[in-house]
């Protein structure tokens, strides 16, 4: 009987999380080495970025 969930090495390859195209295996999860420059560019400029809120208890410690 056949397993319900495929192995890991079977998993359909997600897509290229700045332009959507087919993921390549030497720039995964990017498809080339552009896009991922242009990720790296968005986390260094601030486009990423981690909302933080501040409590009245930071100021007590």
């Amino acid at each position: 009987m056949a397993s319900a969930t495929p192995p890991p090495g079977d998993a359909p390859a997600r897509p290229c999380p700045i332009c959507g195209k087919p993921a390549s295996a030497a720039a995964r999860p990017f498809c080339s080495p552009r896009c991922r420059q242009v990720d790296l560019h968005h986390w260094l400029t601030g486009r990423y970025a981690i909302p933080v809120v501040e409590s009245d208890d930071d100021d007590e410690a």
